[in-house]
């Protein structure tokens, strides 16, 4: 690191942003390309890639990667050179559909499981590396809503999963933490969004009476990738607009 700020990427940086094809994944993308480093970024199918905000660029591979299907994620991994960050920020949800059982099995298969598939498979490679793993949890890990009963959930394991994670890779140098938005404007609540009563009424509720944007998510998940963050692992950096401060 000598001659380099701890604010810094390490020359020949390399991350693997699962989930960058979404808004947010985008957003990190972006940065972390801006920042020097390469990028490999996941959309779950080719339709997922063709509407993202991504644009082809150097430094930026795309790929297709489900994360439900163990042998895919495997290959994916296998392909991969060199891994300096793992960020895991694919996810859905279903509004009012998640009480039905195979629904609600499929967003924690995603949400959840998936992030654990691409953390084992990935340990190797961030192992040689001591690199760091950024999981994209929620504010709904804590704070529940009725409606998305199973991404709640999701969202909540995806916090102790970090936790549990951090305690156990420690020795081998992996760093493993989250970030947990709030109210980001996405396509994933972009229905939503519509109600101009309800957009209100959550932009008020923050200290800054506003709704996050995916750039605002971007910042601290690169912090979670950088030497600054060094002693931090287990932890989850809260990113709501003060939200849940009031």
């Amino acid at each position: 690191m000598s001659g380099r700020s701890l604010f810094s990427l390490p020359a020949g940086f390399h991350a693997v942003v699962v989930g960058g094809a979404g808004d947010i994944g985008a957003a990190i993308t972006e940065q972390l390309l801006h920042l020097g480093a390469t990028v490999t970024a996941t959309g779950v199918d080719a339709a997922a890639l063709d509407r993202s905000c991504l644009h082809a660029q150097n430094g930026l591979e795309t790929a297709i990667l489900d994360v439900t299907d163990d042998n895919a994620v495997a290959t994916f991994a296998a392909s991969q050179k060199r891994v300096d960050a793992l960020v895991n920020c694919a996810g859905i949800l279903a509004r009012d559909e998640e009480y039905r059982i195979e629904v609600f099995q499929k967003v924690l298969d995603v949400n959840l499981t998936g992030t654990f598939r691409t953390c084992m498979a990935f340990r190797p490679h961030l192992t040689r590396s001591q690199g760091s793993v950024v999981n994209i949890a929620s504010m709904n890990a804590t704070l529940a809503l009725p409606r998305i009963p199973a991404y709640c959930a999701s969202k909540g394991g995806v916090v102790m999963l970090t936790k549990a994670l951090a305690l156990a890779w420690a020795p081998e140098g992996i760093r493993v933490n989250a970030v947990a938005p709030g109210y980001i404007e996405t396509a994933i609540n972009a229905v939503g969004r519509q109600d101009k009563e309800h957009y209100d009424r959550i932009a008020q509720r923050t200290a800054f009476k506003r709704w996050g944007v995916p750039s605002d998510v971007a910042g601290a998940v690169l912090f979670l990738c950088m030497p600054a963050s060094n002693y931090a692992t287990g932890t989850v950096v809260t990113i709501d607009g003060g939200f849940l401060a009031g």
